[in-house]
């Protein structure tokens, strides 16, 4: 099959299977087009978590894979390449996390979405990239302990300098190998471009940029506003997606070292075969750690 059947065909199997697929935002665009729903990762398992399908596919990482499943217990819930991991989530565990809790008592626990489902279990309250300055203004408490992402922690804590904020060494190396020094390059070689960021940056990037948000606060900015010109600094990929959607206008990654190879192993041929029944890997967790993880998850959306 070429590329086109092998879409048709998946197209067909997950209607007859009753199959919703999900596609993170940093998925190729071949398994973009045969989502149901594409975007950031606790977007997606909201999205999930409203659809009518028994069964979900997620192409993208283990934990956006495991939040699918804390969302949607009921589901069948797969990853369609059970080797696409995220480093950040994977940086720290909770034996490490209990023992910097015992540490600092008085702290909140703020943790990132791209955190392991284990790890959840032992934090206070979850936030995403969008979500993060709004949720921690809301917290009573004035200690924040915020983990894994020290980038995202930095950029959080600038924008509100009213809380006592604790970081640990962590974070996104894919985002971690953008350096000034490209921001200042693509300001050169494209004067009329606005720079646009993800807060997993470096705090020496962030300063350079014109916009930081979200990967989908990026791309809504990118088609929102009346420029015609942007430099990405996320997942390369983000890039040829908006040129796509956007033709009338230009789009130029910050560097070419932003490529994740995690969400790169998903490949179209591994999308068929988990709706065919044929590959995957169904997400399994048991009853205690999904009630215990889905407290921070629910306090999160409590705070809105």
């Amino acid at each position: 099959m070429n590329m086109y059947e092998l879409q048709q065909e998946i197209i067909r199997l997950k209607k007859e299977k009753d199959i919703c697929i999900l596609a993170h935002s940093y998925q190729a665009r071949e398994i973009v087009e045969v989502a149901d729903f594409t975007g950031d990762s606790f977007q997606l398992s909201v999205m999930a978590e409203k659809a009518p399908n028994k069964n979900v596919i997620m192409c993208g990482v283990r934990f956006m894979a495991e939040t699918v499943k804390l969302l949607s217990p009921e589901k069948t819930v797969y990853l369609a390449n059970p080797i696409a991991g995220c480093p950040m989530a994977e940086q720290m565990d909770k034996e490490l996390i209990e023992g910097v809790k015992e540490k600092y008592p008085d702290y909140t626990v703020v943790a990132y979405i791209n955190t392991t489902t284990d790890l959840k279990t032992v934090c206070d309250v979850c936030v995403t990239s969008s979500s993060a300055v709004k949720i921690v203004k809301k917290l009573p408490q004035k200690n924040i302990l915020f983990i894994p992402d020290c980038n995202l922690g930095d950029y959080v804590s600038k924008q509100v300098p009213e809380k006592n904020f604790k970081l640990l060494s962590g974070g996104c190396p894919i985002h971690a190998r953008v350096s000034a020094r490209d921001a200042k390059k693509a300001r050169e070689m494209y004067p009329n471009a606005e720079i646009l960021v993800h807060p997993e940056c470096t705090p020496d990037v962030v300063a350079l940029a014109d916009f930081v948000g979200s990967t989908s606060a990026i791309m809504n900015y990118a088609k929102q506003s009346d420029k015609k010109e942007f430099v990405i600094g996320t997942e390369i990929s983000i890039a040829e997606h908006l040129s796509y959607e956007c033709p009338d206008k230009r789009f130029y990654a910050l560097s070419k070292n932003l490529i994740c190879p995690n969400m790169k192993s998903t490949t179209l041929v591994d999308v068929y075969n988990t709706v065919a029944g044929t590959g995957g890997e169904e997400i399994v967790l048991d009853e205690d750690t999904m009630v215990k993880a889905r407290k921070c998850i629910d306090k999160m959306i409590e705070l809105g």
